[in-house]
């Protein structure tokens, strides 16, 4: 059991049958009545961002997040398979509850898949990945304002705003949580 005046971001806990991470927490007491904690959680199981309130002084259970570093294989139409590269056990996640997560994943990249007792809950991307781009813009010549930036798609066919300088074939870095260019591979 855990005490929810403990709570701060990152902390994980079951409440109401749900498992949730905590995004912020806000200790508040007023005069005479009893202290409360408002907290900002994010629901692992839909991903909904809710807002609780406890007493201050409550228990909520500790949930514990598995972490296991999985490599993606390939995506069937409806699953994103992923295998453990160290019991080549093979994870199937469904491809509407990696969205996001979809735009980054080539054959072969390594990312963290987390569980709850068995059940999956999501996928922990890196923070960068290197994407190889399959189509850039032309650069128009005289188009030198300082950070002009020009459309490509990488070959995942996520589309990103690049330098001008970015040609075809060219390898860069994508920051996963905003889906921009970061620099040169």
């Amino acid at each position: 059991m855990i005490n929810v005046n403990d709570f701060k971001p990152g902390v994980t806990f079951q409440y109401e049958g749900n498992i949730y991470v905590v995004i912020e927490a806000q200790h508040s007491k007023s005069g005479r009545g009893q202290a409360h904690v408002k907290t900002k959680a994010k629901n692992l199981r839909t991903g909904a961002t809710t807002s609780i309130t406890f007493t201050g002084g409550n228990k909520v259970e500790k949930a514990m997040i598995d972490k296991v570093d999985m490599q993606y294989l390939y995506d069937d139409g409806i699953n994103l398979v992923f295998m453990d590269s160290q019991t080549y056990d093979q994870v199937e996640i469904p491809s509407k509850r990696l969205s996001w997560e979809k735009n980054f994943f080539k054959e072969g990249v390594t990312a963290s898949v987390t569980k709850y007792e068995g059940e999956v809950l999501g996928v922990i991307l890196p923070d960068k990945i290197d994407l190889q781009v399959i189509e850039a813009e032309a650069a128009v010549k005289g188009d030198t304002s300082s950070g002009a930036m020009k459309k490509a798609i990488v070959e995942t066919g996520w589309e990103v705003q690049v330098p001008l300088f970015i040609k075809e074939g060219e390898i860069i870095s994508i920051n996963t949580s905003d889906g921009k260019y970061v620099g040169r591979a």
